[in-house]
Formats: structure tokens, C-alpha cells, sequence
């Protein structure tokens, strides 16, 4: 018997529906043309950035992120009709969702604590090489805090106390001592702060109570001699806790 060839018909391949990375979307704010349009050109080269506005004094810092209500804020210090603090302050009245990052020429080591305290989640030196401004934005937009190791040394050692853990001293017995003092459950903690964790996102994140969370900052705090989370986060940069989750 002669058996031909069957043919059957193999139904086609769905093709696999891929999902698009979220893009992040960037206001960009400095007084110098020049420097906007660099920044723009750097950042229209990465596939996941969208700058969606510009500013070019203070005033107009307010208005363009109110519009554009943009995932990260570029906020140089040094702008007319209202300096890069004066925004900053606003800003965390009006608009906690922005991340902002601080772009400056300014070596001031008071300005930088000053931002920090008034909520920016990074700072970013205008001599830094570009790479380093895109990886900022996309470490910021996902919760973490930036300081370069500069920047990281000049606000330790402005929040530093003597005879505190926050003093960068690097003395082999202050790192001992913290290694000792912390439980894993602590250092855990300590991490989540660094990466921009509020507490009922802790919680969640650990399967514990808030309350719980509120304690273990208290101990860690008292037995890590800071006074807020953002001295603790500071020190989390600074003995590379950050990245222990």
C-alpha cells in the first residue's frame, strides 16, 4: 500500500506581546540655555527617558512641574526669581510624587545638607561624566538615594557629631561596632531606608506591622547615634548597607 504524505497545517505562532519599560519621564531646570539643551541631547539618547518640560528660573519650576507633574525634577541651585532651595521647599508642599534630583556647579556643603533635609533624593555635581547623570535619574525614579562618594563624604562629615557613628572617620573600631550592634533584621531595615522605603511600604515589604517598623527604627537610631532618616540613610551610603536587599 502506498501511503502518501500526510500535510498538516501547524497553526501559526501568536507572537509574544512584550511589555514596553516604563519610561521616565524628566524636567530639566537651569538658567543657562546651554546647559538645558546638553542635558536635553544626553537624554534623548536613552530609550527610557522623556523630557517633558523645561525651566529656566525658579517661578517657572513651580509651574512646569505642576503641568507636567513629571516622574524626576533636574533642579539646579543657583536660578533667578526663586534659587533652587526656595523650589525645592514648595515643591515638597505641593508635589511629594516628583523626585528631585540636585544638579549644581556648587561645591557648598551647606547647601547640599540643606537639600537633603528638604527632601531631594540625590545630588549630582555638573562635572560628573554623563553616564553617571542617566544612572542617577534611573536609580531616583526607583527609589533610591544618589550621592556620589564626593558628595557622600562632604554631607557626612557635615552631619557628623564627635564621638558619633556618623563621624567618617573610618576607624576600624566604629565599623566593628556597628557590625555588632545591628541585628539582620536591622541592617534589613537600615537598606530599605536607603532605597527610599517609607514605613508602611516597609511593613508590607517584610510582612510586619508598622509599629513594628517604628520600633526597629527606634533602636537603630539610638544604637547608630543618628536622629533622622536621612542621617541614617547618609550612613547606609556610606558603609554600602544600600545594597544588601
Amino acid at each position: 500500500m502506498n501511503i502518501g504524505n500526510a500535510i498538516i497545517d501547524q497553526p501559526e505562532a501568536l507572537p509574544v506581546e512584550e511589555t514596553a519599560p516604563k519610561r521616565i519621564r524628566i524636567v530639566i531646570a537651569d538658567d543657562h540655555p546651554i546647559v538645558r539643551d546638553g542635558i536635553r541631547r544626553l537624554l534623548s539618547m536613552e530609550p527610557d527617558v522623556d523630557v517633558v518640560g523645561e525651566a529656566g528660573d525658579g517661578r517657572g519650576v513651580l509651574d512646569i512641574v505642576h503641568e507636567t507633574d513629571p516622574d524626576v525634577l533636574l533642579l539646579d541651585l543657583r536660578m533667578p526669581n526663586l534659587d533652587g532651595l526656595g523650589a525645592l521647599q514648595t515643591l515638597q508642599q505641593t508635589n511629594k510624587r516628583t523626585k528631585v534630583i540636585v544638579l549644581t556647579a556648587s561645591e557648598d556643603k551647606n547647601e547640599f545638607v540643606q537639600a537633603m533635609k528638604l527632601g531631594c533624593s540625590g545630588i549630582v555635581l555638573k562635572q560628573t561624566a554623563p553616564e553617571l547623570i542617566v544612572k542617577s535619574i534611573r536609580k531616583v525614579s526607583a527609589g533610591e538615594i544618589w550621592l556620589d562618594s564626593h558628595t557622600t563624604a562632604a554631607v557626612m562629615r557635615q552631619f557628623a557629631t564627635p564621638g558619633s557613628e556618623m563621624a567618617a572617620s573610618g576607624s576600624g573600631s566604629a565599623k566593628g561596632r556597628e557590625r555588632s550592634a545591628l541585628s539582620t533584621r536591622e541592617r534589613e531595615i537600615v537598606a530599605l531606608v536607603a532605597q527610599g522605603y517609607k514605613n508602611k511600604e516597609m511593613a508590607e515589604k517584610m510582612f510586619i506591622s508598622e509599629q513594628t517598623v517604628k520600633n526597629h527604627l527606634h533602636n537603630i537610631f539610638d544604637k547608630l547615634g543618628v536622629s533622622d532618616r536621612l542621617e541614617l540613610a547618609l550612613y547606609a551610603i556610606h558603609k554600602g548597607l544600600h545594597l544588601q536587599t
